[in-house]
């Protein structure tokens, strides 16, 4: 398994660590380090008198050390993941240190108790109560919104840029007592449009109109099919039970990871994991959240295959997925692309007529390249036609660093009009922007 330097440091959890980890990725630094098929090992001397026992699963890529550091992963993990890419023929051979194949034996049995695990018994009646009382508080909780939003409807928009952010953050408040977190995050949508750039009320109004289509859905979910059913009870805040979700049959294949986005809400960190199954050709969403410090139940590395079994949430465009088994990490493997931005809308128009409720699809093109115009960066097809890149986006000037202004394949994320750029492949490597 080959990693890049750039897929290494792309797992480092902030800017001090990924430092340090080049500073250790030197084998003076090392007392002793060595591989086989399923992991990489390594002692460091520390300020302490014992070295500090560092060790990697590279079949599924995790990380444990003997260090205090509660940053995940840690210096010594990056530092000997990128000393291995550069120098793997000085890493001996052999079975492993005890400490090492007990890490490697443990991790197996955790993933053999998690498919044996049996369900303990569901007191089915209590189960229904609260249900059924959650139900109650998302209805009085609806009743307040939708009659929020008849109000702004009513007195019109023209005044809604000199509103504070309480007017919004109590609304979203009531939500997340009325148990739908999903509508409270839809209405802060709202207080982050900027009111101040022109074509602020097409952005309201849309988003208005999508919290009105959710409201209704709910309260007629009667005429709906059942999986629209679960895409309107997930929007609102209600999960689908992942134990459940895991006895299903899932879709095994080899998964591209085309990019990872990770953001902060509240008390959480959100990972949102952009994938593409090479023989399927489905995309997939994983999202995985953990509070800090926490290690993620599965690491996935952009640039890098893994070969795992998904299974899908039960939705009208089934795309949110969770990893039920990985089995291997693999290199760089093709992909198939769309050929122009035209495939890209025909394929759009196609989903929302399942779903019209997503914020973003994500898509590989075949040749995009960075057009400056009219004071924006635009991504131009191999037929010339254009699509905005997102407002904000830092990584156009290493995009543009890449190509030198030549048009590659790209793997983008975005709907309608607007995409952002989630990596590119440049000499046979894919480049994480």
């Amino acid at each position: 398994m080959q990693f890049s330097d750039e897929q290494i440091l792309a797992l480092a959890p902030d800017e001090s660590s990924k430092k340090s980890g080049k500073d250790l990725a030197n084998p003076a630094k090392w007392i002793s380090k060595g591989a086989n098929e399923m992991a990489l090992w390594g002692e460091c001397q520390g300020s302490g008198s014992k070295p500090y026992q560092t060790q990697i699963d590279i079949v599924n890529l995790a990380f444990k050390c003997s260090c205090p550091s509660r940053k995940f992963p840690c210096k010594h993990g990056i530092g000997l993941l990128l000393l291995y890419s550069r120098q793997a023929k000085d890493f001996s051979i052999s079975e492993g240190p005890a400490w090492v194949s007990e890490w490697i034996n443990k991790r197996a049995e955790k993933e053999e108790n998690k498919t044996d695990k049996k369900d303990k018994p569901v007191d089915e009646a209590a189960q229904a109560k609260r249900q059924k009382a959650r139900e109650q508080k998302v209805d009085d909780g609806l009743d307040e919104l939708l009659l929020w939003i008849k109000d702004i409807i009513r007195n019109g928009i023209i005044n809604i840029p000199e509103k504070t952010a309480a007017y919004y953050e109590n609304v979203a408040r009531r939500m997340v007592d009325a148990q739908a977190p999903g509508l409270a995050g839809m209405v802060r949508v709202l207080e982050d449009i900027n009111f101040y750039k022109e074509g602020w009320q097409t952005l309201f109004l849309d988003q208005i109109v999508k919290i009105y289509l959710v409201i209704q859905g709910y309260k007629n979910t009667g005429s709906l099919n059942e999986t629209l059913q679960n895409d309107i009870r997930s929007l609102i805040g209600f999960t689908q039970n992942q134990d459940e979700l895991k006895v299903k049959q899932g879709i095994r294949d080899d998964w591209f990871v085309l990019g990872k986005q990770v953001s902060q809400e509240e008390q959480l960190t959100v990972e949102r994991n952009w994938l593409f199954g090479i023989h399927t050709n489905q995309y997939a969403l994983v999202l995985q959240f953990y509070v800090r410090n926490q290690v993620p139940s599965v690491t996935l590395t952009p640039g890098l295959v893994t070969d795992a079994e998904l299974v899908f949430y039960s939705s009208s465009f089934p795309i949110r997925a969770l990893v039920k088994q990985q089995f291997s990490t693999k290199n760089l493997l093709p992909v198939k692309a769309f050929q122009n931005w035209e495939e890209v809308v025909a394929k759009e128009t196609a989903n929302n007529s399942f779903y019209p409720f997503a914020e973003a699809y994500p898509f590989v093109i075949q040749q995009l390249k960075p057009v400056h115009f009219n004071n924006q960066w635009w991504l131009q097809d191999a037929d010339q036609k254009m699509m905005a890149v997102a407002e904000n986006y830092q990584g156009i000037w290493k995009l543009l660093s890449i190509s030198g202004g030549e048009a590659l394949p790209v793997a983008v994320l975005g709907k309608e009009n607007k995409y952002t750029p989630l990596g590119a492949w440049y000499n046979h490597e894919y480049k994480i922007f």
